[in-house]
């Protein structure tokens, strides 16, 4: 694919945010002990715009977070070739502690993640949070595609 081509498939801002809004899972890259990349799928939400999650406190994950706050973040979507379209969020993780933001967190991620209502989440959100740890993604850089614009181009 030619640079010009590239551009051409990028997503708008707004493009990018709806997306990050319509999708419920990721995949998030950590840093693993000995650099290698650790993969895991995530439900997230999303906190002013920023993707956030929370996981258990002692996970690979958060103790890879612990070590290096790096990650990346990909939301992707798609059948086929020309249906595919992502964002793909390099940032850093920060991590939250803070009770009531973590709860604040998982309810978001639970209701997403299930389909339901805010607050029908809350008793499993009592129940999770003590374990668990917040994050939000403060992002550095962002790529994103849309090949429905490659194939609107082809015909």
């Amino acid at each position: 694919m030619r640079v010009n081509e590239r551009a051409g498939i990028q997503l708008t801002e707004v493009e990018a945010a709806q997306l990050l809004a319509e999708c419920a899972k990721l995949t998030l890259a950590t840093v693993g002990r000995d650099g290698a990349p650790h993969l895991v799928t995530m439900f997230y939400a999303l906190v002013d715009g920023r993707i956030a999650f929370w996981t258990y406190r002692t996970s690979q994950k958060a103790r890879n977070l612990e070590r290096d706050p790096r990650l990346t973040c990909l939301v992707e979507t798609g059948e086929d070739y020309f249906t595919l379209r992502g964002v793909q969020v390099h940032g850093v993780a920060e991590p939250l502690d803070d009770p009531a933001a973590v709860a604040d967190i998982g309810a978001r991620v639970a209701a997403r993640s299930m389909n339901v209502a805010h607050e029908h989440v809350g008793e499993y959100v009592a129940r999770a949070a003590p374990k668990r740890r917040g994050y939000l993604v403060t992002p550095t850089r962002l790529i994103s595609w849309d090949h429905r614009k490659l194939a609107a181009g082809a015909r």
